[in-house]
């Protein structure tokens, strides 16, 4: 790639300063090139072919592919590429689900602004695909086929970013989808929830999942009491969906916005994660006693919670026991509200505001209830409550601000940091050295690393390493460098969205390439004004530890009201797919984990061999082969089944010669029969 040199773009001369292809060349010289499927930090696809432009010596090409060289002569606006734009469009309305005025993305749906900004009016061809269902199974998402455009956006980032591909391309040519593993549902497969996947579609193909009737029928219900809770990063965002100046902190606003709506308290989530910083420091530091499950894993991103769940087992003894912060309140709120409201826990209402959609699915976990009743009954992300306060006709930028209720409204500083990456490790390292050297650290500034960023702090009694790290393949590669003895940590921050909770697929969607960084600093700003800096000294949580908690942090009561505690999960839905099948009365069923654990350390092979073998030997008719998608014993894999028998690391050899001595043995307890 040139780093000098100029191109001329519509007869402007453009220098080039290390740009990676022309369409970042394009959009810096003040035209703004339509695409799809090109983000900058996903791999080039150049799939919708919206950015073609016309390259003098070369014709017609994508420019988010193409280098830049000097001297080179491109347009980008010619009748004949304006026609070809136009048509691309027109071919991808014609088998669209084009009910834009009901969908959840009508608003900020990439493919309904390109169709107006390039003069669609009409839609000249027929509908070529068939209707397919769409996935309503997940807590998190909605998946819409018929509103997918192929652009593979989501496809990429689950892959690319996250690392985790539980949504990819099936099948070929005009057949081809977008679909989790065998047409399963994305509650089905290994999906963590963490809705990038929907944050980067450009159309309502993938959504985050809607409560928001759910939330007006308590609001209606006269038995309950609804309350609500608000996430840091919220606060940073929700004013974009009102035209305000951009990342303003608009909690009062908030607050004032939600009793409107008929709240009857509302909380701030900043309380819990003050409440959490006391825990987990408390934990860390017993556990530093006996060496014991270190290094200690954050445990407050229920994305990376149900990753190391399902990828990493062996890690869940070293994830911390906290509740995160959302299930702190709504644990604490309902125990206190059933004596102040004189009703059970199931007539108090209590609903989140989150920028995350996989707090949709945290609510749902079984170790979040409370004698069968959840501690959080509703999670709006913040999404979900800016289109809550538009159906109201409340105009948000008139709204006088007003203060969250007591006790759960106070917080610190460092409370309100949990927003964004780096704010719960910083919160841990500062209180840690207050407990143990009586004055907080001198400084706190993370080391960039390979992909994730270090901190090393040795002050008088405290020496702690402190990885951060947000996404999840970044957290993965750190994960195996732990692993292998590369590196070595007391304290890792976990954020399953790349820049931590600001990042969130419940946030309003933006364009803006500076929008985290802006949303990051909002924040900061506002703890720097918030008047109590020390979770410690929160009057509230210390009222909160002396009438309910026992006193002081890890005591038995805070371990059974915000401490829970975590479950292998499997990565797919366990229903075997059948791919031979036999009509014998008594045939060997064979089965086969293709879990991708199992996958990965040969499975496929063993599949292929077996089918194979049912051809060549005297097998035919008499034995079943199946393919199953979690055996549970993902360190030993490959892990096949052969009647009541498990084999471990399976070899094609090991399982050949079982198959065979089962057979030998069916065959003679039929000749006896």
């Amino acid at each position: 790639m040139n780093q000098k040199g100029s191109i001329t773009i519509n007869g402007k001369t453009v220098p080039m300063e290390g740009e990676k292809n022309l369409l970042a060349l394009i959009r810096k010289s003040g035209v703004e090139m339509p695409t799809f499927c090109y983000h900058s930090e996903l791999s080039v696809y150049g799939a919708c072919r919206l950015c073609i432009v016309d390259i003098e010596g070369r014709g017609i090409d994508t420019s988010c592919s193409t280098p830049p060289r000097d001297g080179m002569v491109i347009q980008t606006h010619t009748p004949k590429l304006r026609k070809m734009r136009k048509t691309l469009i027109e071919l991808l309305l014609a088998n669209h689900d084009n009910s834009c005025t009901t969908c959840e993305k009508s608003s900020a749906c990439k493919l309904k602004e390109l169709a107006c900004d390039l003069g669609v009016k009409e839609i000249p061809y027929k509908k070529t695909r068939e209707h397919r269902q769409p996935d309503l199974l997940s807590t998190s998402l909605i998946r819409n086929p018929d509103k997918c455009v192929l652009c593979g956006d989501c496809v990429r980032y689950c892959h690319e970013i996250q690392g985790v591909g539980a949504i990819d391309f099936a099948y070929r040519g005009e057949d081809v989808v977008v679909t989790p593993a065998f047409n399963k549902s994305l509650a089905q497969v290994d999906c963590i929830n963490c809705g990038q996947c929907a944050a980067v579609c450009p159309t309502g193909a993938i959504v985050p999942r809607s409560e928001i009737e759910e939330v007006w029928t308590a609001l209606a219900d006269q038995n309950k009491s609804v309350v609500a809770q608000i996430a840091p990063a919220v606060r940073a965002s929700i004013g974009e969906m009102f035209n305000l100046p951009e990342s303003s902190v608009t909690l009062g606003k908030i607050m004032s916005a939600l009793k409107y709506l008929g709240f009857k308290e509302v909380y701030d989530t900043s309380f819990g994660a003050d409440l959490t910083v006391l825990e987990e420091t408390h934990e860390f530091l017993e556990r530093s006693k006996t060496g014991e499950n270190l290094p200690l894993f954050t445990s407050c991103c229920p994305g990376w919670v149900k990753y190391a769940e399902q990828f990493h087992p062996e890690l869940i003894p070293h994830l911390s026991s906290c509740m995160s912060p959302q299930g702190m309140v709504g644990s604490l709120a309902k125990k206190l509200l059933t004596k102040t409201e004189q009703k059970g826990e199931k007539d108090i209402i209590m609903v989140s505001i989150m920028p995350c959609t996989a707090k949709k699915f945290e609510k749902t976990r079984p170790e979040l209830n409370r004698d069968a009743v959840p501690l959080v009954d509703y999670v709006l992300t913040t999404q979900e409550l800016g289109k809550m306060i538009k159906e109201a006709g409340i105009r948000f930028s008139d709204l006088a601000p007003s203060s969250a209720d007591l006790p759960f409204g106070l917080y610190s500083e460092s409370g309100l940091g949990f927003g964004s990456t780096q704010g719960v490790s910083e919160a841990v390292a500062r209180y840690a050295s207050r407990a143990l050297n009586g004055e907080d650290l001198t400084s706190f500034v993370p080391e960039e690393k390979e992909c994730w960023k270090e901190v090393i702090l040795k002050e008088d009694n405290l020496d702690i390493r402190m990885a951060v790290v947000s996404g999840m393949k970044n957290a993965e590669t750190l994960i195996q460098k732990m692993a292998a003895g590369n590196v070595s940590y007391d304290i890792v921050e976990v954020m399953a969205c790349p820049g931590g909770c600001v990042a969130g697929a419940g946030q309003p969607v933006s364009y803006d390439k500076d929008i985290l960084k802006n949303r990051t600093a909002a924040l900061k700003e506002a703890g720097k004004i918030t008047p109590i800096h020390c979770p410690e000294v929160n009057p509230y949580i210390q009222r909160i530890y002396e009438k309910v908690l026992g006193g002081k942090p890890g005591s038995p009561e805070a371990h059974a009201l915000v401490h829970t505690h975590y479950q292998s999960r499997k990565r797919i839905d366990n229903t075997p797919m059948e791919l031979i099948s036999s009509d014998h009365m008594t045939p060997v069923e064979i089965n086969v984990c293709v879990g991708t654990s199992c996958f990965l350390r040969g499975s496929q092979e063993i599949l292929s061999g077996m089918t194979q073998k049912m051809n060549q030997e005297d097998w035919k008719n008499k034995i079943e082969l199946k393919a199953t998608f979690c055996s549970e014993n993902c360190s030993h894999g490959p892990t096949v089944t052969i009647g009541d028998k498990k084999i471990h690391r399976a070899t094609l050899d090991s399982v050949t010669e079982e198959v065979a001595q089962q057979l030998a043995l069916r065959d003679k307890q039929e000749v006896l029969v």
